[in-house]
């Protein structure tokens, strides 16, 4: 059976990682290879080891079985390691009793080195439209490096991305020092609301405009949702501030189905009626014995 190191393909260092340190690496990682995102020929199958790690790390007592077997494969190489980096560090016997400076040749060597580290992550945030978010996007963006030149970037936004989430683009940080690795950038989503559509978690609220007269008999009326328009039943006697609710019309959950689509419903009357509607609103007034609701 061939081995796969599971920490290794969600780019974890280690075994010693909570459950949460988990997710954020499975989204981070299911996010770059995702086939509707990354279409390299080996993204396909880098997407399936990452599901696969994630099923097996996310669950306490399939980890912990794996991790005996990771141990054997990975961990026991890691210990040795720190184990003889260890004893290169500790204080030769003679310099101990005697006071000589004896240093051996791979301590010296490793004095000698310049520190390597990873550069800073750099962050940022882009702002998106419902639609946008909703339906994903190629989102083109610019950056003042350290130099002062603008460095452009082409981000591929995921369909149904939440408000708040960032997009990781690795190595487009700050430059390694030594020869370290770069650090990432890391761009957070604002999902912002505009005159049709207002995000509140998975559901989407919009305003459904009525006459007075559909108001007190009752109507069919076409509502339009982010996906297009549907026809809903208007109850008699329904008030402004009231809501319908329309199930699965809202955002995207990320688990394959949708919040709802609340639309709240606005009575307007004519602000220029005609003679004709006067005179009646004259006579309804008349006529109307029935007491305001509250």
């Amino acid at each position: 059976m061939i081995f796969k190191d599971y920490y290794k393909i969600l780019e974890l260092e280690t075994n010693k990682v909570n459950i949460d340190e988990i997710k954020i690496a499975f989204r981070e990682q299911a996010k770059k290879y995702h086939p509707d995102v990354n279409t390299e020929k080996e993204a396909e199958e880098r997407f399936k080891d990452i599901n696969e790690a994630y099923r097996i790390l996310s669950n306490t007592t399939s980890k912990k079985k794996y991790d005996r077997v990771w141990y054997s494969h990975v961990g026991k190489k890691i210990d040795k390691q720190k184990d003889s980096e260890e004893r290169e560090q500790r204080p030769d016997l003679w310099s101990l009793l005697f006071g000589i400076n004896k240093i051996n040749r791979k301590q010296e060597e490793k004095m000698n080195k310049k520190v390597i580290a990873k550069g800073d992550n750099v962050e940022t945030e882009i702002t998106l439209k419902i639609q946008e978010a909703f339906y994903g996007i190629n989102k083109k963006i610019s950056l003042r490096a350290v130099d002062g030149k603008m460095k452009s970037f082409s981000i591929q936004v995921p369909a149904g991305i939440r408000n708040g989430e960032k997009i990781r683009l690795i190595g487009q940080g700050k430059q390694g020092i030594n020869g370290g690795k770069n650090g990432d950038l890391l761009i957070k989503i604002n999902i912002e609301n505009d005159k049709k559509y207002r995000l509140k978690g998975y559901d989407i609220y919009t305003d459904l405009i009525l006459s007075p007269w559909e108001a007190v008999l009752g109507t069919r009326a076409k509502v339009n949702t982010i996906d297009g328009d549907t026809n809903i039943y208007i109850p008699n006697g329904i008030s402004s501030g009231e809501k319908i609710r329309i199930q699965a019309k809202g955002y995207k959950d990320g688990k394959g189905g949708r919040g709802d689509l609340v639309a709240e419903i606005k009575i307007v009357v004519p602000k220029k009626p005609t003679e004709q509607e006067i005179e009646l609103y004259k006579k309804l007034k008349e006529i109307d014995k029935s007491e305001p609701t509250t």
